[in-house]
């Protein structure tokens, strides 16, 4: 691809953009997802974690 042809199509995506997210897609459930994950690692990494 060619740098303008390139241009046009990144143009033309950022422009779809404007109208927000998919409807299926929560911003609180993929946070609140996001942090369950985390707390569920960060209790993992402690649990191995027992040289102190």
């Amino acid at each position: 691809m060619s740098l303008p042809t390139t241009a046009a199509s990144l143009v033309t995506l950022a422009e779809g953009a404007e109208h927000g997210n998919h409807a299926s897609l929560s911003p609180y459930l993929t946070g609140g997802g996001a942090f369950v994950v985390l707390l569920l690692l960060l209790w993992i990494t402690t649990r191995f974690n027992r040289d102190r």
